[in-house]
């Protein structure tokens, strides 16, 4: 049975559409397979679907470059000339624009100055002026920060001592105040939390006097405490 003819025109199911152009790519990339194996001819096919997807063929030992640069050869016209042209624009603006910014920062390090006139140094004078502003008051900011931290580091530091000293007026009124009895060589033991560690008070023990009998009892002072700084 003969096949029917296909009428030429636009698919407008995407889907058949689709399908339709991966098997027509495939045979055209076989027949120019076939080209390349059959007559050693080199052939080039670029293809972009629908969806802008590039798909390519490049017989081997060739490449897409080879094949334009013998077009431009034997047919005389230049691909590259246009998009060589745009480059070179594109690259001369960007040297320009290099050159201002250098000569900018220049006169703002006091350099290049003779080259501008009364007006353009007024105007440079004026962005300067904002421009210390801006730093100044950054400046002050951070002191200021600086400042508070300072002033909170120091309170805190002063709310410990605070409490250390009252802990050590309440034991020099009362000698057992805070005893512990653990058979040990200290009798006290007083705890504070200060910075991300525990420091520790540790009193001796007045009973050990027995190793030591003509060694007079007295009672605690600060001279008995000893601190440990115990890091967590």
């Amino acid at each position: 049975m003969a096949r029917g003819k296909i009428q030429i025109k636009r698919i407008e199911n995407q889907t058949n559409r689709q399908v339709t152009y991966s098997k027509r790519r495939n045979g055209l990339f076989k027949k120019a397979h076939e080209l390349t194996v059959l007559c050693d001819a080199r052939v080039s096919i670029i293809m972009f679907s629908s969806s802008n997807k590039l798909h390519e063929f490049i017989s081997p030992n060739t490449t897409t470059k080879e094949i334009i640069d013998l077009y431009q050869t034997v047919s005389d016209v230049d691909v590259w000339s246009a998009h060589y042209e745009r480059m070179q624009e594109t690259k001369r603006k960007l040297l320009e624009t290099n050159r201002k910014l250098r000569t900018q920062i220049k006169q703002r390090l006091g350099e290049c100055l003779d080259e501008l006139d009364i007006q353009e140094l007024r105007s440079l004078e004026e962005e300067m002026e904002n421009t210390f502003k801006l730093v100044r008051e950054r400046k002050f900011k951070s002191l200021g920060n600086q400042i508070e931290t300072t002033k909170k580091k120091n309170k805190s530091q002063q709310d410990i001592q605070k409490n250390l000293i009252h802990e050590l007026e309440l034991r020099a009124e009362d000698p057992h105040y805070g005893l512990v009895d653990n058979g040990g060589d200290y009798d006290s033991v007083l705890g504070y939390q200060i910075e991300g560690s525990r420091a520790y008070a540790l009193r001796y023990h007045q009973n050990h006097n027995h190793h030591y009998p003509n060694h007079a009892l007295h009672a605690p002072s600060a001279s008995d405490i000893i601190t440990f700084h115990l890091l967590e």
